[in-house]
């Protein structure tokens, strides 16, 4: 059995009469890369505060690498990095004195290679001030941080937010030399969905702050599709099929968006109401994201919208 280094049981948090985190259960397995997504306001940030100890849940509780969050050593600390959105720096430090001011915490644990060698293939100096580097040179040089130590849980919280393409790539393939190293455990949040699919092996969605899903990626993947139904006549006005999670018609077009439902259950319910053309659509998986979340819609919002 794998061992857990993140868990959670029953994480709720309440802000005033507001639920942001309802009775989250997650345990995450050491070596597992995993994306937590979730829309804006789904309680990802809130989450990810309480497990590094600096929220208190309302009930429920959490750990990481065994310890309870609400009281993590500072040896269990040393263990685990943490990248903050928005790669919060102290601005009137040189980025050699952000690297002293850091190893100070890890005396025993601190990379020097590493770090000099992820900033010197970022191109940046030791001798720049924080306050002159652009947003993605602030995270290039938060990453190398974080990374120096060599933690063996890593947090991070829509770490490439604000990142440029070229960028973003190079922050992921810092992430990706990481995960190389044996045994490390990553949990981040991300918008950005391609960055998810490109590192992630595992996948928990959150929404409201409930548990969607929490899967590999490739079982996500497999599990959400979307069909475009063509009829020589009306669309069928009943439309039960089993997982639906939204359709939309135009004409004689139907396109449907299930979930763990079998393509011979589609085809079936397509024959039975007299389609002529069942046709499975490409998805990737910030369609399947957007799809999986998105609220149905009351009514529509622009003329040309499907009803």
């Amino acid at each position: 059995m794998s061992e857990i280094v993140l868990e959670t049981s029953g994480l709720t948090k309440y802000f005033k009469d507001k639920c942001v985190v309802d009775h989250l259960d997650l345990k995450i397995p050491k070596g597992c890369v995993c994306g937590f997504l979730g829309r804006n306001g789904a309680g990802k940030t809130t989450t990810i505060r309480m497990l590094m100890g600096l929220l208190k849940p309302t009930t429920g509780n959490c750990s990481l690498l065994g310890c309870d969050c609400q009281d993590l050593t500072p040896a269990i600390r040393q263990r685990v990095g943490y990248v903050t959105e928005g790669h919060r720096l102290y601005k009137w430090m040189k980025i050699g004195e952000l690297e002293k001011f850091q190893r100070a915490f890890f005396p025993n644990q601190w990379d020097e290679k590493l770090f000099n060698d992820m900033i010197e293939y970022f191109e940046l100096s030791k001798t720049q001030k924080i306050k002159h580097l652009s947003n993605g040179q602030r995270a290039q040089v938060s990453l190398a941080l974080t990374l120096a130590p060599n933690p063996e849980l890593l947090i991070m919280d829509d770490p490439t937010l604000g990142l440029d393409v070229a960028i973003r790539r190079e922050f992921l393939e810092g992430v990706i030399h990481l995960i190389t190293r044996q045994g490390r455990t990553i949990l981040f949040s991300s918008h950005i969905l391609a960055d998810v699919e490109r590192v992630a092996d595992r996948i928990v969605v959150i929404g409201k702050g409930i548990l969607k899903a929490d899967c590999t990626l490739e079982k996500f993947r497999s599990t959400i599709r979307k069909y475009i139904i063509t009829f020589d006549t009306n669309i069928p006005t009943e439309i039960n099929i089993e997982g639906l999670l939204h359709c939309r018609s135009d004409g004689n077009l139907l396109e449907v968006t299930v979930v763990n439902t079998s393509e011979n259950a589609i085809q079936d319910w397509a024959n039975a109401g007299g389609a002529k053309d069942c046709k499975k659509a490409a998805l990737n998986l910030e369609d399947q994201f957007i799809e999986f979340t998105s609220p149905v819609k009351k009514g529509k919002l622009f003329d040309w919208e499907y009803k």
